[in-house]
């Protein structure tokens, strides 16, 4: 029967010694590609991936040329799952070997679990500077905030993958429609000499005095992609001209309409607490003599007005903060060391591999003592 193939296939030895050597090539190869692709670009490629696709430089078109790590890890959990049920009875004797197969299969879901619902974000403080948001490296949103009351302001926010389809864009708060004319997700903005023949980027704003060019995206782990967006805002009145909007351009710009003022900026998506965190100080220490560094850290000031906590909270290396389920960890700093970058990052099961390195342990250790006893009474009876 096709069942009892499928079965056969997937719970066969031979394939889960194949797929470990996979495994082992696809993580050297990638390893390797770092060099030229970066760490980013190589995880979305050959382990984010049922595929690791190639093409020759220059062309629009690739082909799969091996298995990406969702694909090997996919077969390797339908291999652990199938041969466990098809070779092992449930019973005492075989408990040992139950929980070290259930320990595995967890450990292979809670990566793809990791993969699917972790996401990480950066807060950057200034000494005395408070914030209740952080803010995604690799990901860009239009901010169109409505500042015309003065106790309170009305913010959309439009994300980085609607701009990219280059559509029309309606909202209930907004008396204007934006027609994304381009996005580019990484670009070279600069200011238009006065003679330049090359045409500026839009007709108002910013943009009538600069130029902009569109850019590969970069995959070096130090450098980031500068998204840019060229939007044409039109009202029920006509067309209000086209409007560069770029992480280049660090100040929101003002737009005036039905007597209303709205400030729109293009920045890093932003993810926002119930709660605010602020820097009261940084340390940086060095090595004597050396500009390597010894150990930095940030006093913080944690505050959450629903609840009424508010603590000072020291995050150093390898002490991170856990906190409302984020894990808050000291990544980087100003060079004038008056700043501090923390690494916020959200990953709903992160408890998953220590449980299942416990559970194989606590199996093979079950599995031992299942046949040690047994044969220690043996020898005691002789």
């Amino acid at each position: 029967m096709l069942l009892d193939r499928l079965i056969k296939f997937f719970s066969s030895l031979r394939l889960a010694v194949a797929c470990l050597a996979l495994g082992l090539v696809l993580v050297f190869w990638g390893t390797l590609a770092q060099v030229h692709l970066g760490t980013y670009k190589v995880q979305n490629e050959f382990f984010r991936s049922f595929f690791v696709y190639w093409g020759p430089q220059g062309a629009s078109w690739k082909i799969p040329v091996f298995p990406g790590g969702y694909l090997l890890g996919g077969v390797l959990l339908l291999n652990l799952i199938a041969g466990h049920f098809s070779r092992f009875q449930l019973n005492r004797k075989k408990l040992g070997i139950w929980m070290v197969h259930f320990g595995l299969i967890l450990l292979l879901l809670g990566q793809l679990l990791t993969d699917m619902l972790s996401h990480e974000t950066s807060l950057h403080l200034r000494e005395g500077e408070a914030k209740n948001y952080s803010e995604a490296d690799r990901y860009a949103e239009l901010a169109v905030i409505d500042v015309s009351d003065k106790d309170t302001d009305k913010v959309v926010a439009i994300p980085q993958n609607v701009l990219a389809r280059q559509k029309e864009i309606q909202h209930a708060e907004l008396p204007f429609t934006l027609r994304i004319k381009e996005f580019h997700i990484n670009s070279q903005v600069q200011e238009r000499e006065p003679a330049s023949t090359t045409p500026a980027a839009a007709t108002q704003g910013v943009g009538a005095k600069a130029t902009l060019r569109p850019l590969p995206r970069v995959t070096v782990n130090e450098q980031r992609d500068l998204p840019s967006t060229v939007v044409e805002l039109i009202t029920a009145q006509g067309s209000l001209g086209t409007w560069l909007f770029s992480e280049w351009i660090e100040r929101p710009q003002t737009i005036s309409v039905n007597n209303r003022t709205y400030e729109v900026g293009l920045r890093p998506r932003r993810h926002y607490k119930p709660f605010t965190i602020q820097l009261l100080n940084f340390n940086h220490a060095i090595y004597k003599g050396t500009d390597i560094p010894k150990d930095f850290s940030s006093r913080i000031l944690l505050h959450r007005p629903a609840t009424g906590e508010k603590r000072e909270v020291l995050i150093y290396m390898n002490n991170p903060l856990r906190y409302a389920g984020e894990t808050y960890y000291q990544a980087s700093f100003d060079k004038d060391d008056k700043g501090s970058i923390l690494q916020v990052v959200h990953n709903p099961s992160w408890l998953t591999p220590y449980f299942s390195c416990v559970l194989v342990a606590a199996g093979l250790v079950v599995q031992f003592m299942i046949h040690l006893v047994p044969f220690l009474k043996k020898r005691m009876a002789v």
